[in-house]
């Protein structure tokens, strides 16, 4: 069928029409000079004008305006009824049908197309055109390509007031849509006209979010369901736990109540292997793990206090930050707490305290990020502080593998999906760091600076190829690596479980030597506690020496005493026992001897005193 639509318009519409023609040129006007007008001019000698070989270039700078799509949609009816037959109205339907079903020309149209479906169908089922036939070899060439990554998309907070990107999830189905969920971390940072909202994004148009989240408090965490894509779950900053159906809209389903939820703020959420997919469990700093099943979320099926003592004293408890759940081991778990410490945990114990297994202790801060190796589930990243270190399981004291000591603070990290040697790490700078252990150990195969702002949050899509970097300032920013950095090399997983059995029997020979230097050193601190021992039984014993020398101090002390009290006695005033009175003149004899008796009960200095103030003519005192 040929389709043919005429436009038709008026000759004047078009405007004036254009006739051109090839002609010589014509002198128009000729304007002479005036020379009555040279009075108004100087004129000027010498006449200097500089000129340039080059040609005169100028540089100038535009910005677009910013294009601004809206997604729009259609919905498709059934249609190809007759004008006279209204499709809403059954029986004018059916009588249409069974008289279209009454032509000659439907039972051949109908015959000849049923053949062709019948030689397609077959075709189908004898040939799978979208098999792989060598989806089985790992075996790639290597290329030589230097190791990089590009911007793809920059999704911003759209709020006035800015708040962090704490959590990106990646959907589950082809990851076309990236989640992303808002929250303010600071100590009393939430401002009243701070929104609550958390969005969903298409990662084709960084314009406008697809979905809005309304949680009743600030979203700190968020997770896709692996089984149901429409469903997310959500971890609160007032400790809420609270799902999403995205067919039913932007608020959520069902929430936890305040009184059984956490107390502090949910950190980290993850999904739990279960046949209804409906179960889940959070981590929070109130030093609580808690299951939860959506399907009823008055309150957690099970609950787990992080008391190092293994008591379940909630005031003792660790804070925690990150969770790690891998579904090949549904009964172990491992949480990293603020103190640095990762608790590795049993779910399945029959008492609380058997479900606390042991713990590893190797940073100074928060721990940020918690995952096991997708390859080598033994093995495990945990990024804290200023480093990224890789431990194992059978190792507890110390770490296998650590990154150098960085200026910046490292915030989060994940495993490559597709490459058991490749991880990732953000920083406070706005830097990300591609390490590859097998290519270089001392310093990242790639550090790219993403954004000037500090980066909090890291999730990289299941194929390896995309990550998406969440910001402190709200923006998520859609990255793409090369295709080195996702492609499974030669003989990478041999390399890798080397590496990794070469490093842990490593530290299984340091921690055995450090295990016989304690020994040794125990011993010898007890065979010289054995030989002072010896070498004192012959004396006398401590009580003994002590009483001696109590003893000792109080006579030395008495005998001081009495030393000084006789000195005090020399220099005490002395009475007289007698004094003879000679006098020259009698007529002064019987005063100076009434004086004498009243003198004889005072000391002899106050005598001396008396004898210097009283003058006795003739007279002369003996003391006796």
């Amino acid at each position: 069928m040929e389709i043919v639509h005429v436009y038709t318009k008026k000759r004047n519409e078009f405007g004036r029409q254009c006739n051109f023609s090839d002609r010589p040129a014509e002198l128009h006007v000729d304007i002479l000079p005036d020379p009555s007008l040279a009075s108004n001019f100087i004129e000027r000698d010498p006449c200097d004008i500089p000129i340039q070989c080059t040609q005169e270039m100028s540089e100038h700078e535009v910005n677009t305006e910013r294009f601004e799509s809206d997604t729009r949609g259609i919905n498709h009816v059934e249609g190809g009824w007759p004008k006279d037959v209204n499709p809403q109205e059954m029986e004018q339907t059916i009588r249409f049908r069974k008289k279209v079903e009454k032509d000659e020309h439907y039972f051949s149209t109908i015959m000849q197309l049923g053949s062709n479906m019948e030689h397609c169908i077959k075709q189908n089922n004898a040939i799978n055109i979208y098999q792989e036939y060598f989806e089985e070899e790992e075996v790639v060439e290597e290329s030589e390509e230097q190791p990089s990554a590009k911007t793809i998309n920059v999704f911003r907070d759209p709020n006035e007031i800015k708040r962090t990107a704490t959590c990106l999830s990646w959907h589950p189905d082809g990851s076309c849509k990236l989640a992303v969920a808002y929250s303010s971390l600071g100590f009393q940072n939430i401002s009243p006209d701070m929104s609550y909202d958390s969005y969903i994004w298409d990662i084709e148009n960084p314009n406008k979010p697809e979905m809005t989240l309304k949680p009743v408090s600030l979203l700190v965490c968020l997770e896709y369901n692996p089984k149901d894509s429409h469903i997310l779950v959500g971890g609160s900053y007032n400790g809420q736990i609270a799902y999403w159906d995205t067919r039913k809209g932007s608020q959520p389903v069902e929430m936890s109540t305040i009184e059984h939820s956490h107390r502090d703020p949910v950190y980290k959420v993850i999904w739990l292997q279960s046949k209804t997919g409906t179960d889940t469990f959070s981590a929070s700093t109130d030093g609580q793990v808690l299951w939860w099943d959506i399907r009823k979320m008055s309150e957690p099926t099970e609950r787990l206090v992080l008391d190092p003592n293994k008591k379940g004293n909630l005031d003792n408890a660790l804070g925690a930050i990150s969770l790690e759940f891998e579904t090949t081991m549904p009964t172990k778990f491992m949480v990293g707490t603020e103190q640095g410490l990762v608790v590795s945990c049993n779910r399945k114990a029959k008492t609380p305290a058997e479900k606390i297994v042991c713990t590893y202790s190797g940073h100074h801060g928060p721990i940020y990020a918690l995952q096991r190796n997708p390859f080598f589930p033994k093995n495990f990243l945990t990024v804290a502080d200023w480093t990224a270190r890789i431990w194992s399981e059978d190792i507890k004291e110390s770490s296998i593998m650590w990154t150098k000591y960085h200026m910046a603070y490292l915030s989060d990290g994940c495993w490559s999906p597709v490459r058991p040697s490749v991880f990732f790490t953000v920083k406070m700078d706005g830097t990300l760091d591609v390490w590859d252990f097998l290519f270089k150990q001392n310093d990242p195969t790639l550090s790219l600076k993403v954004c000037d702002e500090a980066l909090y949050s890291l999730r990289v899509q299941d194929n390896g190829r995309f990550l998406a970097c969440g910001s402190q300032l709200g923006t998520a920013t859609l990255l793409e690596i090369s295709p080195g950095l996702c492609t499974l090399q030669r003989n990478e997983k041999a390399l890798a479980t080397a590496m990794f059995e070469r490093e842990t029997k490593r530290e299984k020979i340091l921690e055995a030597r450090h295990r016989e230097m304690r020994l040794k050193e125990r011993s010898r601190s007890e065979q010289s506690k054995d030989e002072d021992t010896k070498e004192g039984d012959g004396e006398e014993s401590v009580e003994e020496l002590a009483t001696r020398t109590e003893a000792e101090f109080y006579e030395i002390v008495e005998a001081e005493l009495k030393k000084r009290a006789k000195e005090q006695e020399k220099k005490r005033p002395v009475l007289w026992s007698g004094i003879d009175l000679e006098v020259e003149d009698p007529s002064w004899s019987g005063v100076v001897c009434q004086s004498i008796i009243e003198l004889s009960l005072l000391s002899l200095h106050a005598i001396s005193t008396l004898s210097s103030l009283i003058w006795y003519p003739s007279c002369r005192l003996i003391l006796t």
